[in-house]
């Protein structure tokens, strides 16, 4: 089987079956990222395929330094990011202090039975700009300076957007495992 830097010198000589195989070793996990940002799979699998396209654009501008899996999840979440900006208006308010926590407790609580794509669903229920900052903080590790940036919000947003985001996964995570449910008597 080739490594990667084989097939990428295949791609960048034009070499279509170096391209499909590219593809076919990367596609799902880069799915996955697009699902993570996507309201629903059309849009997830439109993302994937505008990412590759870029992909294989900028091929040749890769320098073989650190991970190409890390080089071209960054280039879909940009692409994501792009499709973002383009199809939501991003409103502006002004920063606010950060929200509190709910009083739920994650290291009380038992959430077996939640499984990722349990965990992936209820995030893709969040309304989008909380659902962008969460992914571009939680999982992509971006601080809230490099996230105002991207979106072009305050980094007071971000991390006002941030805590709501989490407020809401706390609330529907509690709901779909029945971790604190009060039961209303009588």
């Amino acid at each position: 089987m080739p490594d990667v830097k084989n097939i990428i010198k295949g791609c960048l000589a034009g070499n279509r079956r170096d391209q499909e195989l590219l593809y076919r070793r990367h596609a799902a996990k880069l799915y996955a990222v697009c699902l993570q940002y996507s309201g629903n799979d059309e849009e997830a699998r439109d993302i994937l395929q505008e990412g590759f396209i870029k992909i294989f654009e900028n091929l040749i501008h890769y320098k073989y330094e650190g991970s190409f899996e890390g080089w071209m999840r960054r280039i879909v979440v940009n692409t994501a990011l792009e499709k973002y900006r383009s199809r939501h208006n991003l409103y502006m308010v002004d920063d606010i202090e950060i929200i509190q926590e709910t009083d739920a407790d994650p290291e009380t609580g038992d959430y077996s039975g939640l499984e990722a794509f349990d965990l992936l669903s209820i995030i893709r229920e969040l309304p989008p700009k909380y659902r962008m900052v969460f992914n571009l903080f939680a999982i992509e590790g971006y601080s809230h300076k490099e996230i105002s940036e991207m979106i072009n919000i305050s980094e007071g947003t971000s991390k006002s957007n941030l805590s709501r985001a989490r407020t809401i996964l706390q609330k529907k995570v509690n709901l779909y495992t029945g971790v604190n449910k009060k039961v209303i008597s009588g």
